[in-house]
């Protein structure tokens, strides 16, 4: 049977978890394969996420690799047994992957933190203001293509606020002052921002400019809990479009970058001080 061509985020996620078993067991995948009575090919292709994994094959491969971690190994059967399809699936064809991506990322996760550089958190950009961002890509969009991302962006928004987990964005101060589409966007984004800060399921934070030094990475970041913390992800943002992080050494690195952060950003009453006197000043 042929490989899937374009395995999704959560089946890349499941084949990379069956590599970590494998290595972590000392097995190369030629040895696992004879113990699983399958070819060294099929066994790639599992960890590429590109054949099937179903329950019974999991539970398989965890008992060759010696894996004795259930909470894990239950947390990878959910995956398995999930089928739904996610709404971004009909606008497959129409966005690029990575964009559909970011939407299977935050769906699949439990919790979220940011860390925002250069624009408002997604979960909180007003209509205009998203148009404004896409409006900055270069080359230039196409109109077609410009809107199709903002309606993305929107349902995006809509199916976090629909479904909310907790949340919790570390914004930069220079965000804060940053004119997409100009001071009257801005103006209406921070009082958008300001009602999102009260919502009960999301924490916003700043990290104001007059700290002793710069405390997080130079890109937007975005941590995500999984059901067990071996399934935490990492986004890194970059011009290239996502990159996703899990291994174990990576998640505590950026588990302390945040704890920084936090460490810096102001209290969410001083938060709110502040975006109402930058609204005031432009």
């Amino acid at each position: 049977m042929p490989g899937r061509q374009n395995p999704t985020l959560r089946q890349r996620r499941l084949g990379a978890e069956l590599r970590k078993m494998r290595e972590q067991a000392g097995l190369s995948g030629s040895q696992l394969a004879r113990m699983l009575g399958v070819s060294g090919p099929q066994v790639t292709q599992m960890e590429n996420g590109r054949t099937s994994v179903n329950v019974d094959r999991l539970q398989s491969f965890a008992a060759a690799c010696k894996c004795l971690n259930p909470p894990l190994i239950e947390a990878l059967e959910a995956v398995i047994r999930d089928r739904s399809k996610g709404w971004w699936e009909e606008y497959r064809g129409t966005v690029p992957d990575g964009v559909l991506e970011n939407a299977e990322f935050e769906k699949t996760a439990r919790g979220l933190t940011l860390w925002l550089l250069t624009h408002m958190p997604g979960p909180c950009q007003t209509l205009a203001y998203a148009s404004a961002v896409f409006g900055r890509v270069f080359p230039p969009l196409p109109q077609h293509e410009l809107e199709t991302r903002t309606a993305f962006r929107m349902q995006r928004k809509a199916e976090l606020h629909r479904n909310p987990k907790p949340l919790t964005c570390f914004i930069y101060e220079s965000v804060l002052w940053t004119r997409f589409g100009g001071t009257p966007v801005l103006k209406e984004q921070l009082a958008s921002l300001l009602k999102d800060s009260e919502l009960p399921w999301m924490t916003i934070r700043v990290v104001p400019f007059d700290i002793d030094t710069f405390p997080g990475p130079a890109e937007n970041l975005s941590y995500a809990f999984g059901a067990v913390p071996e399934l935490d992800t990492v986004e890194r943002e970059s011009s290239q479009g996502p990159e996703y992080l899990d291994a174990i050494s990576e998640l505590t690195s950026y588990r302390a970058l945040f704890e920084r952060t936090e460490a810096s950003a102001l209290s969410e009453d001083d938060t709110r001080t502040l975006i109402r006197k930058i609204a005031r000043n432009l």
